[in-house]
């Protein structure tokens, strides 16, 4: 019975934190997202592959954290007044980086 009990509570923290990081990522988002990837040629089938199967789940998995550190960190933010410096680290850079930037595309601009 204590077994059902932590695996419950540990899924519905994740769920929790997923819902969370989506609806408190949105105004974030909108806010930001305006910086352009590039390349130096195109990318290959290879970078793209590993785009899509390793960065792209890492990047989404630090997104989801970061919101959940931002949340955490709020009341300490807003007595520091840094709230959006904040939020875009930690939530929309990494949000950005995995829904906004082309495929393969791993480089800011400078």
């Amino acid at each position: 019975m204590g077994s059902f009990r932590s695996t419950f509570f540990i899924y519905t923290l994740a769920a929790a934190l997923s819902i969370s990081a989506t609806l408190l990522s949105g105004p974030a988002v909108a806010a930001g997202c305006d910086t352009e990837y590039v390349q130096g040629d195109e990318p290959s089938g290879g970078l793209m592959l590993v785009d899509a199967v390793v960065v792209r789940p890492l990047t989404f998995v630090a997104s989801i954290a970061g919101a959940a550190i931002w949340v955490v960190t709020l009341p300490f933010t807003l007595l520091g007044g840094n709230t959006d410096e904040a939020g875009n680290i930690l939530v929309a850079d990494p949000w950005c980086y995995t829904f906004v930037r082309p495929l393969g595309y791993m480089e800011k601009t400078p």
